[in-house]
């Protein structure tokens, strides 16, 4: 007689141990309710967060810091303009023609202003692009500015090379009395520094034996 095997008698094949990466490591999170494993995601978190405000704050006060001397200097970008370059056709002796400060901005340069009076830095010249959006955020700043062509945006048209050559050039000849404020545009200071900066973000700078020019800290706007 032959004898029958049922499928399932050899129980083997489910015993068999599984290979260990096949296993689902458990630890002490795991294994913690899902309510705490959040709460204690969630505390991590906020720890990361208030760590990196925290070193946020700190280089902020070192740029301030960095800028009450003589010889200091400040770069920044405009305050906020709604869009990217200028209207076709623009013209710099007509405001209308141009990318302006929206009143967000406006404010925006007033706060930036403000700032410098709080954290005490004695501003002994202020320099700006000619196109308005620039003049407007140093004057709503400071009061007044002077107009400095190197300064001028060469997003559609200008010389790069030869602007960032002058910009060094009058950034590396300050000493002072009080910091130097430049005022102009994202690729002026990109091509600078390498940095893109926000609208209203300030840099400040300090001139390197070399010719070169080292970002010493940024303040967000």
């Amino acid at each position: 007689m032959i004898a029958s095997t049922r499928i399932g008698d050899d129980r083997s094949a489910i015993e068999r141990p599984r290979p260990m990466h096949c296993r689902r490591q458990r630890t002490w999170f795991t294994d913690a309710p899902l309510r705490l494993r959040g709460a204690l995601a969630s505390g991590v978190l906020h720890i990361l967060c208030c760590m990196w405000l925290a070193g946020s704050a700190a280089a902020q006060s070192a740029a301030w810091e960095s800028l009450k001397g003589d010889g200091a200097v400040a770069i920044l970008r405009h305050a906020q303009a709604p869009g990217t370059g200028d209207p076709p056709g623009f013209r710099l002796e007509e405001c209308a023609t141009q990318r302006n400060l929206s009143e967000a901005g406006r404010a925006q340069a007033r706060r930036i202003g403000a700032a410098f009076r709080r954290e005490g830095v004695r501003v002994g010249a202020v320099l700006a692009s000619r196109w308005c959006r620039g003049l407007d955020t140093a004057r709503l700043a400071f009061g007044e500015a002077t107009p400095f062509p190197p300064l001028d945006s060469f997003f559609a048209a200008g010389d790069r090379a030869a602007q960032t050559a002058a910009l060094r050039e009058r950034i590396g000849a300050w000493r002072g009395p009080g910091a130097l404020v430049l005022v102009t545009h994202q690729v002026n200071i990109t091509a600078l520094t390498e940095v893109f900066p926000a609208e209203g973000e300030v840099l400040a700078l300090r001139p390197r034996p070399d010719g070169t020019i080292a970002v010493v800290g940024r303040v967000t706007p």
